[in-house]
């Protein structure tokens, strides 16, 4: 290889950990002569790929940035005025910088280590109570996924709340206002159809409603912009029985009553407009919030107040995080990711701004709707909408007219039909702006000047007095204390700094893929060439983007060795439920609609099962054998018991227990020749890019986790993207979008968005064309590597449950610490806690199997890491043999008692056996580089009893901690 040769291949060696050194010492640990020997004993040579994958060599990064830039240049960056859900807003650089773009805040993993995790932690907390206080309902989550969804998620509940038996609903009619926003229409019908829901649209004003009714869904303000008082029809519905969603806008809220004061039960929309870019339809956090009584109930993840073992006050995962996992398919939802990253810049917009200036930004912006409408009538047109915020509906002889005087204008407008356009303005229109705008409608009618009066008065006439808030929010002193730049970049350093990201030390979490996020990969997502774009911006405007989307589905379609590619799914989740909705639609045309059962082994992980029944199958569990595999006898019975109604089979590939199975192409033959489709998990696609493949294996479709294999950040628990691949049959069946000209064999929307989280595909983009076809195969074969030298090492002293037929593992291992339990009273929980004094985050806990962790260092940690993590984990065996020798009491020692904070250690009291230096520096290493958990071992228990979701009075925690 030449020096240019190696330039342009200079990426992987940025990405891959170990040096060749380190690659011939890691595979003498193994017993193997070289890496093609690794993989041959762990991928069975049947469904191995020959050959290289058809995509482009490797780019240097600088070459990748470069060729971006012409790229991006193709996108056409207009003033968007098209609203629907969607806005344009103004960043505060002091969030754009030390959050957005720091790797102390992208690279943290979902915090379910609170003690490691208090900064993002009080972020999200924060965020709940932004929200809970501006829509004035007692509880709310840590985020969704997308106003659509959580609409969608909203519905969900109150049918599950009002029918109890599903299969037998006596209320299956839920009501949708015609004029709630054209996306969320569609993902309601994608959601209720499967599970046998009846939608009712029509007028909230006409509508005729009885108890065969469960709930009903407004938009607040509507999607013409106009303010409507529901107080008469919220109270009809409640009369019936049913409850009420309201979905709606933060910014609205700050000057409109909100939904808990008008009654409504549920209120659900997107954070976007606080500060989050628009990036062609996302990553945004949507918000969901709802009364005391669904607290139970609530979809997705909530922060809470505990108490830590010291009795101070720290905070939590609370309630029902993770609930698929433990209940599987009697799951209320299938959420396992949210946008944890985007929650926390929405809440810092709303501390840095505070209360008054949140509200000064939406005087202003319907200050400038006023004066845009005043113009517009001065000038003859007719505005539909008496009262309103920020978006005007008018009635024109001609849209088309408008459009190409705007287009020219570089404006952008949405057009509902030949004579009716709206025009919303937002936090970054200003006066010129406006001028701008009436200028244009002004040019329609031969009228070249536009002049306005701009009223700064505090009376806001467009909004009616009976529907004004009255009421106070954002009071807690978080909103209250962080206003200059220099307060508010101390504060987010503060959180920062609590938080073990990637930053400090590998994240080996199992079946979760924390690889490197690279600098040059992620950059461009603040371009404003991909960041300022409306997802519902014209074609001609987004060719930059239909470049990046078409050449990411064929690489990803090579990769999968599948025909076609969703990008819509904007989580695992979500490609789960539509890869599964392909299946159903693919039976359903072949008139084989009864085919409603989907086989899955009981290793699969909880979405599966849970993602299954929202699409309308029963789930039949089989069984796995005690190697680990799934028990292909067992498969066959259940095969042959439900062939006639067999939809297809759930399977993750390799195995969730680290395993690639010898017998995976008879499995999906199996299915095959029972009239079943075969989906393909693709949680652990990290070990399979480039060396096999789905369609390789058998399978039908499988959803990829771009947020684990293709290198887009976690964030602290989101953003995440989970596209689909599928084969030639199921092709017709992808979704599609109200803003795209659909099939009419395609399935409804599974996002808001066309292209869900578009700005971040650009990582994932970014990701396979540095590396090309060699480098993306090598990331792969090293993945491999890391997780057996790392089993290897560590299995002189711990028990490694599974293995392939060659004696090693696939890209991560399960470790068994169950023994302990018995031998010296230690618990996974313990070992997961004392590994934070290590400096490490704990590995996967207890899952798949409980009592165990699953281990996957990726490919990107070299082997000094992997070195420390190892001697990590054999000095805890140590540490765990002295309590089986009696050397260290059973209930008081070093693991029991972990994590120590620094205020331990310090504390002029030491109450234990051990001492100081064995509690927090067991290790050299440590002494030069140490992480310190900031609260001691949380109390799950006390949190989930006294359950606190929104920012109190500090006091109030410490009332409550001494109790």
């Amino acid at each position: 290889m030449n020096l240019f040769q190696k330039q342009a291949n200079e990426f992987a060696d940025r990405h891959i950990g170990p040096n060749e050194q380190e690659t011939t010492e890691m595979l003498k640990e193994i017993g193997v002569s070289s890496l093609e020997e690794l993989i041959n004993k762990t991928i069975p040579t049947a469904i191995q790929i020959k050959g290289d994958l058809a995509i482009t060599p490797a780019m240097s990064e600088f070459e990748y940035l470069t060729e971006l830039k012409k790229i991006a240049a193709k996108n056409k960056v207009y003033k968007s005025y098209i609203g629907q859900g969607y806005y344009d807003t103004i960043v505060p650089s002091v969030i754009l910088r030390n959050l957005f773009e720091n790797p102390g805040w992208y690279t943290q993993y979902t915090p379910y280590q609170a003690e490691i995790a208090q900064g993002r932690l009080e972020s999200l907390l924060n965020f709940q109570t932004m929200v809970s206080d501006l829509t004035a309902l007692p509880i709310a989550n840590a985020s969704l996924l997308d106003e659509g969804t959580a609409a969608a998620e909203a519905m969900t509940m109150l049918f599950n709340h009002k029918n109890r038996d599903h299969e037998h609903a006596t209320s299956p009619k839920f009501f949708v206002d015609e004029k709630i926003f054209a996306q969320t229409k569609d993902v309601l019908v994608t959601r209720a159809k499967p599970v046998g829901i009846e939608l009712v649209f029509a007028n909230f004003h006409s509508v005729q409603l009885d108890d065969s009714f469960f709930g009903a869904i407004i938009q607040y303000p509507n999607s013409e912009g106009s303010i409507e008082d529901y107080r008469d029809f919220i109270n009809a519905v409640h009369d019936v029985n049913a409850q009420v969603v309201m979905a709606t806008d933060l910014l609205a809220l700050t000057l409109l009553t909100p939904p808990g004061e008008l009654g409504a039960d549920v209120a659900v929309g997107s954070s976007q407009r606080f500060g989050v870019p628009l990036g062609f339809g996302g990553p945004h956090a949507a918000f969901f919030a709802t009364k005391d009584e669904f607290k139970r109930s609530i979809p997705g993840r909530i922060i809470g107040v505990s108490v830590d073992a010291q009795g101070n006050r720290c905070l939590r995962m609370a309630l029902q995080t993770r609930e698929q996992h433990i209940r599987r398919e009697k799951a209320t939802s299938n959420i396992c990711t949210a946008q944890a990253l985007l929650a926390n810049m929405a809440a810092m917009y709303a501390v840095y701004h505070g209360a008054e200036g949140i509200k000064n930004i939406a005087k202003r912006i319907a200050v400038l709707t006023r004066t845009l409408v005043n113009e517009l009538i001065d000038l003859g047109y007719e505005v539909r909408n008496k009262n309103y915020f920020d978006t005007i509906t008018v009635q024109v002889p001609d849209a088309s007219i408008i459009r190409t005087i705007a287009e020219a204008h570089k404006m952008n407008f949405y057009y509902v039909d030949e004579t009716t356009i709206t025009v919303s303005v937002d936090e970054a229109t200003t006066q010129l702006d406006v001028l701008n705008i009436a200028g244009i409608f002004g040019a329609a009618k031969g009228t070249d000047t536009a002049v306005a009066t701009f009223d700064n008065e505090t009376n806001l006439e467009n909004i009616p007095s009976s529907l004004t808030r009255t009421s106070p929010y954002l009071l807690h002193p978080v909103f209250n204390s962080h206003h200059s730049e220099t307060e508010m970049m101390r504060y987010l350093k503060m959180l920062e700094n609590k938080d073990l990201s990637l930053v400090h030390s590998m994240i080996s979490l199992g079946s979760c893929t924390m690889k490197l996020n690279a600098a040059s990969e992620l950059i461009p997502v603040s371009w404003p060439e991909f960041s300022k774009i409306h997802p519902f911006a014209p074609a001609d405007q987004t060719e930059g983007y239909k470049i990046i989307i078409e050449e990411l589905e064929d690489m990803l379609c090579s990769i999968t060795g599948f025909t076609a590619c969703s990008l819509q799914p904007n989580s695992g989740a979500q490609g789960e439920y539509a890869g599964l909705l392909t299946i159903k639609a693919y039976h359903e045309s072949r008139k084989e609609g009864h085919r409603n059962v989907i086989l899955i082994p009981i290793s699969a992980h909880g979405t599966n099962p849970a993602s299954a029944v929202m699409a309308g199958f029963k789930v039949v569990v089989t069984k796995c054998d005690d190697a680990g595999n799934i028990d292909v006898n067992d498969l066959k019975q259940n095969t042959e018991k439900y062939k006639n109604a067999l939809a297809g089979l759930m399977v993750t590939y390799p195995s969730t227990h680290g395993v690639f199975e010898e017998s995976i192409k008879e499995i999906c033959q199996l299915i095959h020749d029972n009239g079943g489709l075969v989906y393909m998990d693709g949680a652990n696609m990290n070990a399979q890019v480039g060396l096999t493949s789905p369609g390789i294996i058998g399978a039908d479709v499988c959803h990829l986790n771009l947020h684990k294999t293709f290198a887009i950040p976690h964030g602290g628990g989101g953003p995440g993207m989970g596209p689909i691949c599928v084969n030639e049959k199921l092709a017709p069946y992808l979704p599609g979008h109200p803003v795209l000209k659909n099939k009419k064999e395609q399935i409804h929307s599974i996002s808001a968005a066309p292209y869900g989280s578009a700005s971040i595909l650009l990582i994932s983009y970014a990701y396979i064309k540095m590396l090309g076809a060699n480098g993306i195969r090598k990331a792969t074969e090293y993945a491999i590597l890391n997780a057996n030298y790392m089993k290897f090492r560590l299995k002189k002293y711990y028990k490694i449950l599974y293995t392939g037929k060659g004696g090693t593992c696939a890209h991560e291992f399960i470790v068994d610490l169950r023994p302990f339990k018995s031998t010296a009273g230690i618990e996974a929980e313990d070992v997961a806690k004392r590994l934070m004094d290590y400096g490490f985050h704990a590995p996967t806990l207890s899952f798949p199997v409980p009592g165990t962790i699953m281990i996957e260092p990726t490919e990107s940690e070299n082997k000094a890491e992997l070195d420390r993590f190892c001697n990590a984990l054999i000095n805890i065996y140590e540490e765990i043999k002295n309590i089986t020798d009696g050397n260290s009491d059973k209930t008081n020692n070093l693991l029991k008692n972990a994590p120590h904070t620094l205020s331990v250690i310090t504390s002029d009291e030491w109450k234990y056996s051990y001492t100081r230096q064995q509690a927090a520096f067991p290790l050299e290493y440590l002494k030069e580089n140490k992480f310190w958990p900031s609260v001691s071992r949380v109390n799950n228990t006390y949190g989930d009893r006294n359950l606190i979701c929104t920012c109190e009075p500090t006091e109030s925690y410490l009332e409550t901690a001494g109790n």
